[in-house]
């Protein structure tokens, strides 16, 4: 098992002189992951790293420079990220040192962003009530389908050829792209804010982005549209990475005041209460021939009294045969945090019906209903 790491010794002594822990996040400056990071980590107690892709979080933080790594895992509209499962996956042992501590949500909403047309044609009534009939220019807006969208552009978009973004950041925009902009070339990036630094780029004008406001104020961009994202509650939860595995002094400054570490402190928890409060993270693989092994392994939950959360899945690749998975469940408990026993069992008896199965995790649960 992992111990406490020299950079969690870094981050708990406090000590003058010693640089402050590094967080890295999926760049540049400005993407979502940088907004959620922020949230958590303030920027004048920590040095925080914009790197070009998910998997280089991942690199990031197992090799040790950076104390954290902040990924997106998934969103209230468009589920999960794969990206982000396939490095949990660790196909190839790589990252055997990381685990996440804590969780971190954040309200995203989506903004077109661009240049605007010369004025040449009159902007669209930006009214949001979708219903056309009785304009006073007697114009139509430009959507085929105008109840889709819950927004309208602020301004003409028939000089968009191209728009720029992360694949999941279209997956929450769908309904407006199909209402103002369908059969317009989409472009998948690694991140939003770099989506915003191509368009930026475009002299022509002619393409655009599915960014954020803080975007658009860093870089300077026109805001064609505002809330284009198809649900008000469009939400994105991320996780954040540390090495190692054991309770640790890094996971006090990253969350809300609690300390793990208070000798007796499990003893006198209400368990209903910690499984309720808190959450971990289990891959693991079965014997694809074997009938019935999948729901070997989910009935060990149900036999242990732990609620599951979320169920994924990602081809197994490496030595596998074709259509072979490995399964991530989330589920409620803590694997430190544990005043009946009852995660350290089913953790022992998965690991007992399971091909092989791996803890990825313990954390606080910040979205308590």
């Amino acid at each position: 098992m992992a111990t406490t790491t020299d950079a969690d010794e870094r981050i708990s002594s406090g000590g003058a002189g010693l640089r402050r822990p590094v967080v890295c996040f999926l760049g540049p400056i400005s993407s979502f992951t940088h907004q959620a990071t922020m949230t958590a980590f303030p920027s004048d107690k920590f040095d925080l790293m914009p790197v070009g892709t998910i998997k280089d979080i991942f690199d990031t933080t197992q090799s040790g420079t950076a104390e954290y790594g902040v990924v997106p895992f998934e969103n209230s509209t468009n589920g999960s990220v794969v990206f982000t499962l396939d490095n949990f996956a660790d196909r190839a042992n790589s990252y055997k040192d990381l685990s996440v501590c804590r969780e971190i949500y954040l309200d995203v909403h989506h903004c077109l962003l661009g240049h605007i047309a010369p004025s040449t044609e009159p902007a669209p009534n930006t009214n949001t009530n979708t219903n056309t009939e009785g304009s006073n220019s007697g114009q139509q807006t430009q959507q085929p389908h105008p109840t889709a969208a819950r927004s309208r552009p602020s301004h003409p978009l028939s000089h968009v050829r191209r728009i720029y973004s992360h694949p999941q950041a279209f997956g929450q925009c769908t309904a407006f792209l199909a209402s103002y902009l369908r059969g317009i070339e989409t472009v998948d990036v690694s991140s939003t804010s770099r989506a915003a630094e191509l368009a930026l780029a475009d002299a022509s004008g002619e393409s655009a982005a599915i960014s954020s406001a803080v975007a658009a104020a860093m870089l300077g961009l026109d805001v064609l549209a505002r809330n284009i994202e198809d649900r008000d509650d469009n939400t994105t939860r991320f996780f954040v990475l540390r090495r190692g595995e054991g309770p640790s002094p890094s996971e006090d400054v990253t969350s809300s005041g609690r300390n793990d570490n208070e000798e007796g402190k499990d003893k006198d928890e209400n368990d209903a209460q910690v499984l309720s409060s808190t959450k971990s993270l289990l891959s693991f693989t079965v014997p694809h021939r074997s009938p019935g092994a999948l729901a070997d392994v989910l009935s060990c939950f149900r036999r242990g009294g732990l609620n599951l959360t979320s169920i994924n899945s990602r081809p197994s690749l490496s030595g596998a045969t074709a259509f072979e998975y490995i399964f991530f469940v989330e589920f409620e408990g803590h694997r430190y945090r544990d005043p009946r026993g009852r995660v350290a069992a089913v953790l022992a008896d998965v690991a007992a019906v399971a091909k092989t199965s791996r803890w990825l995790g313990s954390w606080e649960n910040m979205r308590k209903s």
